[in-house]
């Protein structure tokens, strides 16, 4: 298989603390793959690994065949980040700020120019070329990020929470371009906490937890695998009701107020539970990932 990223028994330690415990994985070409966990799981530790931010503490790292402990420079002019925290220059023009951060690749002006203003047509901020970037809204700032990602052509985009804080429009209109970019060939390696947005947009992904991998897979094979077909939600579920799912094997989270089940059978199902068990209602639904990510990774919340 032809694998853009190769991690072998990765490794992260911040003195005591092991951020990243031992991961392996391989990313290949052309797919997007993603990387889902709670906060502190080790996602971002993992990807600034990737990008050669945060050196590794044990384990291998290959990106592109290159060892990225020996080899960076070669990996860093093929690949684009577009990282968490904003970091557009403010003093800048929205045209700016992709060229001059087109000079840190050795592009030469002309090139640059026409790069940035097909990036800005593609995000659709070409009306705002010469517009200061402390105008834009927060996800008009996520949408230049993403260009400057993309202006050395790259050949993998590291994506770490692209859309984290954005209204639902800005959200998906950065997932109508992504999926634009995953058609056209491009390698994306995805962080996000968007249950939706993994789904949408991966073709395989990890759950990661305290620094481990828990599953790897496609997205609806792990929901299928782990969460079934469809879920019956009920509140304020009675004792006996409890009895009854007992006694059917069925798998569920019971979370005291809400009786969460995963089943196969739903119109059995859920018919019986609605009949007879239901006193505060009950719905039915499909599956989903977050119903996977809830179950492998607990509800309680996280710091």
């Amino acid at each position: 298989m032809d694998f853009v990223i190769e991690a072998q028994g990765l490794k992260k330690t911040f003195g005591p603390f092991v951020a990243v415990d031992g991961i392996s994985f391989g990313v290949s070409r052309g797919e997007c793959f993603g990387i889902l966990g709670p906060n502190g799981a080790g996602k971002t530790s993992t990807i600034r690994m990737i990008y050669g931010f945060s050196p590794l503490t044990a384990g291998s790292l290959r990106v592109f065949g290159f060892e990225i402990d020996k080899e960076l420079r070669q990996i860093k002019t093929r690949i684009g980040v577009c990282q968490q925290e904003n970091s557009l220059d403010t003093e800048l023009t929205v045209l700016q700020n992709l060229e001059v951060f087109a000079s840190y690749f050795d592009i030469e002006a002309p090139s640059a120019r026409r790069r940035a203003e097909d990036l800005l047509k593609f995000i659709s901020l070409d009306q705002r070329r010469d517009a200061p970037v402390l105008e834009l809204s927060g996800g008009l700032m996520r949408r230049l990020m993403l260009a400057r990602a993309l202006i050395n052509n790259p050949q993998l985009l590291i994506l770490d929470e692209p859309t984290t804080g954005l209204d639902p429009q800005s959200r998906h209109q950065i997932w109508n371009r992504l999926e634009e970019l995953r058609s056209g060939g491009l390698t994306i390696l995805l962080t996000t906490h968007y249950m939706e947005e993994a789904s949408r947009l991966c073709d395989r992904l990890i759950i990661m937890d305290h620094g481990r991998i828990l599953v790897e897979g496609k997205p609806a094979d792990l929901i299928r695998q782990h969460a079934g077909r469809d879920v019956v939600e009920v509140s304020e579920p009675t004792d006996d009701l409890r009895s009854f799912i007992a006694s059917q094997g069925l798998p569920h989270d019971d979370l005291g107020h809400r009786l969460i089940i995963y089943c196969d059978d739903r119109d059995r199902l859920y018919g019986e539970i609605s009949s007879r068990y239901c006193r505060e209602g009950c719905i039915m639904r499909m599956a989903t990932l977050e119903d996977v990510f809830l179950k492998l990774t607990g509800r309680e919340l996280r710091e």
